[in-house]
């Protein structure tokens, strides 16, 4: 005590009774961990903390899809905007013009598809008492009829709904449902759109820090790979943009050749389309062929026999020469990857898992491979 009241006078201090040392005894024996009940007592507190932090990432799962997509696309246009900067603009100009740009693109989408959905949608329900009654012109489904009631009972449901205006409202569980249904979807465009900037902006940033938690001495092939991955994922979005622009090309082309109704329409939704992997170019194909069906049996078997060449001429020429310099996975791969990342988050996963896969398959090739290699 007295030594420590020295030591305080030499620096300045004078000691007081806050300075005293109280005695609060001798320290007892350390805790017996190897006792049940502690490893009990330490088992169910770390169980708990899981599951509530399980419940808490369940509960906002919908918001990481939101990040996690968000974050991909600012991955995606920064290349873009990597270009530009390249010209002299400000990280803040580049960023300004490629959002401007993917929001008009977006609004040019909506403007030429909308209508004429919407039209169709309106022909359809105008022309259906015509489609059921050409159905009772048919003498077989006219004598299923007149067992069953079936089309009677679609006449006399169609009637209700186009009298009540359920067939909107239906579909999207009730009057609650649709003012829902839209909330929730601009809000989730609003989220992703406003977190893409913010991602855009400060990526260098972002990095930056996320690379800091890495130990000094591996902090350059830690930043080497993150920055590899960026690009890579980078440039799986600007490649994967072009090859679907060429099928939105081709369709509008094709479209014109057989004289097809909204042919703009038509290449937009393949713009859109196409960028889902695996399943893209079948939910492309069926729309145009449906689209042609209407016109005549002829022009939706010559569209399915154009899309389809079509389609091989992308798989063998087109996708090989564009993905080369970008993306080097084998097919198996990018089938596992899309049918699990399909399973996990729906079509958002299997956009998602093509590049998710690149950056495992550069991780495996840098780091783990030369390891096992070495032993």
């Amino acid at each position: 005590m007295a030594k420590i009241g020295r030591v305080l006078r030499k620096v300045g201090i004078k000691p007081s009774k806050h300075h005293e040392i109280q005695d609060f005894g001798k320290k007892g024996a350390p805790l017996n961990t190897q006792r049940p009940f502690y490893f009990g007592f330490l088992a169910a507190s770390g169980a708990l903390v899981a599951i509530t932090l399980l419940r808490a990432l369940q509960s906002a799962s919908q918001v990481f899809v939101l990040i996690i997509i968000a974050l991909f696309l600012a991955m995606g246009l920064n290349p873009t905007v990597e270009t530009l900067q390249a010209r002299r603009l400000s990280r803040l100009a580049a960023v300004s013009v490629v959002v401007f740009l993917a929001i008009a693109i977006i609004a040019l989408f909506a403007l030429i598809v909308i209508p004429p959905v919407a039209s169709q949608a309106n022909d359809l329900l105008e022309s259906a008492p015509q489609l059921l009654d050409s159905l009772r012109s048919n003498a077989t489904l006219n004598q299923l009829n007149n067992d069953y009631g079936f089309i009677d009972s679609l006449e006399k449901k169609l009637e209700e709904w186009i009298s009540d205006g359920k067939i909107l409202t239906g579909a999207f569980g009730g009057v609650l449902g649709v003012g829902r249904t839209v909330l929730s979807g601009a809000f989730s465009v609003l989220t992703v759109l406003v977190l893409t900037l913010h991602f855009l902006a400060s990526l260098p940033s972002v990095t930056k820090i996320l690379y800091r938690l890495a130990p000094a001495s591996r902090r350059q092939r830690v930043s080497s790979f993150g920055d590899a991955i960026i690009s890579r994922v980078g440039s799986f979005v600007g490649s994967q943009v072009l090859i679907a622009a060429l099928a939105a090309v081709f369709v509008f082309a094709l479209a014109l050749g057989l004289n097809l109704p909204y042919a703009a329409a038509l290449a937009m939704v393949i713009l859109f389309v196409a960028l889902i992997p695996l399943i893209g170019h079948f939910l492309g194909a069926s729309i145009v062929i449906l689209v042609a069906l209407t016109q005549s049996p002829s022009k939706a078997l010559l569209a399915l026999i154009l899309y389809t060449a079509y389609v091989q001429i992308e798989n063998f020429i087109i996708t090989p020469r564009i993905m080369k310099r970008s993306l080097a996975i084998p097919g198996l791969v990018t089938i596992v990857a899309v049918l699990l990342g399909t399973s996990l988050l729906g079509l958002v996963g299997g956009v998602l898992a093509v590049p998710i896969a690149a950056a495992i398959l550069l991780i495996l090739d840098e780091v783990v491979f030369p390891k096992t290699d070495a032993s």
